[in-house]
C-alpha cells in the first residue's frame, strides 16, 4: 500500500494499492478495514464504515482503461464527480 493523496468529490484518499495485472485501484482513507461496499452508477464500489454513510474506501475497475479512454474519471458519490486524469495518474504511478 502506497501513501498517495487523491480527492475525488468530498473524500481525500490518502492510500492507494493498484492491481496492474487486472487494472483495479483501491483507494483508502487511512489503513483498509472492514467496509460495507455499495456499487456505484458506472460499476466502482464505494465502501463505507459498517454502519454509516463514511466513505472509508473506492474499489475502480478498469482504471486505466477508463483514465486512458475518457480523460478523466467519473464516480457517484452519492452525486457525480470528476476526477481529471492527472490526479488519477499520481496513484496509478505509485506501485
Amino acid at each position: 500500500m502506497q501513501s498517495v493523496e487523491i480527492t475525488i468529490g468530498p473524500v481525500t484518499f490518502d492510500h492507494a494499492d493498484l492491481d496492474a495485472e487486472n487494472d483495479v485501484l483501491y483507494l483508502h482513507v487511512g489503513a483498509p478495514r472492514i467496509a460495507e461496499g455499495e456499487e456505484t452508477a458506472e460499476g466502482h464500489v464505494l465502501r463505507y464504515a459498517p454502519g454509516s454513510r463514511q466513505i472509508v474506501g473506492l474499489t475502480i475497475l478498469g482504471v486505466q482503461r477508463i483514465v486512458d479512454r475518457d480523460g478523466e474519471l467519473r464516480v457517484t458519490m452519492p452525486r457525480s464527480v470528476a476526477v481529471s486524469a492527472e490526479d488519477v495518474r499520481q496513484a496509478l504511478l505509485r506501485r
